[in-house]
C-alpha cells in the first residue's frame, strides 16, 4: 500500500466513482471521497477504510475493482463492531434497534420522521407545518421568510 501512486497507461485513474448510488470524485483520496456520501463522515470514514484495509491517503480513482468492491461490502455491512453512540440512527422509533443510515436513507427517514410528527401534532410538528423555529430560537427579529425587516411606511405620495 504506497501512499501515493502515479497514474500510468495500465492503471488509469477513474474521475468518477459510482458507490451507494452516489458519484464519488476519484480524484480524492479515498477518506476525503467518502465525505461526499450522506451519513459518513470523518470519523466513519475512517473506521470503514480500516475494517476494509486500505490506505485512506489512497487516491480513489487508482483503486482496482477488487479493492471498490471491498470498500462497498464495508460500508453495505456497516455498522459491525462499532459502539452504538456512533450510530446516526439510535433506537429507531419503529424497530428499536441502533442503525446507521447512509445515502439517501438519510433524507428519507428524516422525511418520514418530520410526517409523523406533523401528523400527531406534536409541538415540534406543529413549528415544522408552520415553517417556525423548532428548538427554541428567537423568532422576533429572525427567521422572517419572505417578509420586510423593518418599519412598514405608508405611500406619502403627493396627489
Amino acid at each position: 500500500m504506497s501512499t501515493k501512486e502515479e497514474p500510468t497507461e495500465t492503471n488509469e485513474i477513474r474521475y468518477f466513482v459510482r458507490i451507494k448510488n452516489f458519484d464519488l470524485d476519484g480524484t480524492k483520496s479515498i477518506e476525503r471521497a467518502l465525505l461526499s456520501l450522506p451519513g459518513i463522515g470523518r470519523r466513519i470514514a475512517g473506521l470503514i477504510i480500516n475494517q476494509a484495509d486500505l490506505n485512506p491517503k489512497a487516491t480513489l480513482g487508482l483503486l482496482d475493482d477488487n479493492s471498490i468492491e471491498k470498500l462497498t461490502a464495508k460500508i453495505d455491512e456497516f455498522p459491525s463492531g462499532i459502539p452504538t453512540w456512533a450510530t446516526n440512527r439510535q433506537n429507531d422509533f419503529f424497530t428499536g434497534e441502533d442503525r446507521h443510515l447512509i445515502g439517501t436513507d438519510v433524507n428519507l427517514v428524516h422525511q418520514q420522521d418530520l410526517n409523523r410528527m406533523k401528523k400527531i401534532g406534536t409541538y415540534r410538528g406543529l413549528r415544522h407545518r408552520e415553517s417556525l423555529k423548532v428548538r427554541g430560537q428567537r423568532t422576533k427579529s429572525t427567521g422572517r421568510k419572505g417578509a420586510k425587516v423593518g418599519v412598514s411606511v405608508k405611500n406619502r405620495g403627493g396627489s
